[in-house]
Order: structure tokens, then C-alpha cells, then sequence
């Protein structure tokens, strides 16, 4: 069974969604036959690359509401995340353009480094403040779970990858995502949003059963194609 997951990195439910998939597949019988794949969506792709800005006023700004509003918005996303196990400080965030961290990720998948980098990426984020929007950064990072720096950083000075990130993009429109997180299992069952593990693991369980056409669940809390609404 193969379940892909569309998500960015500085997705706040993203994060959240990974680890309630986690928990979902701990509880499936047939964990060790899944298989998970990260595919790459980038919430707004028209930030310019190597340029960052504070993501709170910018917020703000786009859907019109005081930083206060958008402050007690962002720690309602917080203390979703504290139910996971996760610490965040979205207030104090900064947001960039996030092609090169799903170029770098590509090629952690050929090296059999997906899984470890994404969950580094978004540690790094979301609980350590770190940069994931330039190519030192993303070397460091890259670095630390076994990719060769020398590797890493040509890969993202040559762009071998932007090809294979924009395929990733194309097939979540041509699946009918519009946000993220978004599942897909087997290509088979949809479900949009950070569902709650129970939800997850009720699609496992009905992928499993059979192989009916793509069932989408009623979307759950999630970002949109071009911003995040926390």
C-alpha cells in the first residue's frame, strides 16, 4: 500500500497531519507493507526565492484581520500542535519560498533519505526557528541526515529537480487537492486536511479492504493553495 502525502514545509497542519498519520499507521496491522511518500506543494510559490519576511503581519495583511486576531488564530494552530507533541511559535515565524527545500527533498528520495528530511524540515522550522529557504540551510540540514553536502548543494545550484516539483504540484491539482495536508492511499482514497488519526486510519483500513474510485472525506483544517489560514 502506498500512501502520498502533499504537503509544505511551512505548513503548520502539515506537521501536525504527519504525525497524526504516525499514529494512524502504529494502530494498522499492515503498517510494515505501507509505504509513504512525500510529494511537494508549495503554499505560495511567488514569494521571491532567497528573500524571507515575519509571517504574522503578513498574515494579517492578506486576510484584512489586526495581528492581534491573527496572534490568537496562530495559537489556536499551537495548542492543536501541543496535542501532537509538537512546540511551536508561529508569531515569531518567518515565511520564503519554498522550492529548493522540495528540490532538496527529491533528492533525499533517491537516496532513500525522504522520510528523514522531511521530518527534519519541518523540526527545524517549526521547533527550532531555523532558515529552510536557502541553500546553506538546507545543506546543513541536508547534512545531518546522511545526504553529502557536496551532493546537496550542487543539486540546488543546478535545479535537476525543479522538474519532478512540478509534477508533484500538477498531480495534486489533477486529484482535486487545493490545500494541504492532502492523502491520498493507493490513488484510490482522498482525504484533505489534518483528519484526525481515527479518520486515517479508517481509510488504511478501507484502502486494505478494497480498491474502490477515489473517495475524497470531508475536508478537515488545512492550508490553502496560496497562503495559510492559521
Amino acid at each position: 500500500m502506498q500512501v502520498e502525502v502533499w504537503s509544505d514545509v511551512v505548513c503548520p497542519w502539515c506537521y501536525i497531519g504527519k504525525r497524526r498519520l504516525e499514529s494512524a499507521l502504529e494502530q494498522f496491522p499492515h503498517r510494515d507493507q505501507v509505504e509513504v511518500v512525500w510529494r511537494s506543494f508549495q503554499l505560495d510559490p511567488t514569494v521571491p526565492e532567497g528573500t524571507t519576511h515575519p509571517t504574522l503581519p503578513s498574515l494579517a495583511a492578506k486576510y484584512g484581520t489586526s495581528e492581534d486576531s491573527m496572534r490568537a488564530n496562530m495559537a489556536h494552530v499551537e495548542e492543536v500542535a501541543a496535542g501532537e507533541g509538537l512546540d511551536y511559535h508561529l508569531a515569531d515565524g518567518v515565511s520564503g519560498n519554498t522550492l529548493p527545500a522540495h528540490e532538496l527533498l527529491h533528492l533525499a528520495a533517491e537516496h532513500g533519505l525522504r522520510n528523514q528530511l522531511k521530518e527534519r524540515l519541518l523540526h527545524a522550522y517549526f521547533e527550532e526557528k531555523r532558515s529552510v529557504f536557502d541553500v546553506d540551510s538546507l545543506v546543513a540540514l541536508g547534512v545531518e541526515v546522511g545526504l553529502d553536502e557536496n551532493a546537496a548543494r550542487q543539486a540546488l545550484t543546478d535545479r535537476r529537480y525543479l522538474p519532478a516539483v512540478h509534477q508533484d504540484a500538477a498531480t495534486a491539482r489533477a486529484l482535486g487537492a487545493t490545500g494541504v495536508p492532502f492523502f491520498v492511499v493507493d490513488r484510490a482514497y482522498g482525504a484533505a486536511g489534518a483528519q484526525p488519526a481515527e479518520v486515517l486510519l479508517q481509510i488504511l483500513e478501507r484502502a486494505w479492504a478494497d480498491a474502490n474510485p477515489l473517495i475524497t472525506m470531508p475536508a478537515a483544517e488545512g492550508c490553502t493553495d496560496d497562503s495559510c489560514a492559521v
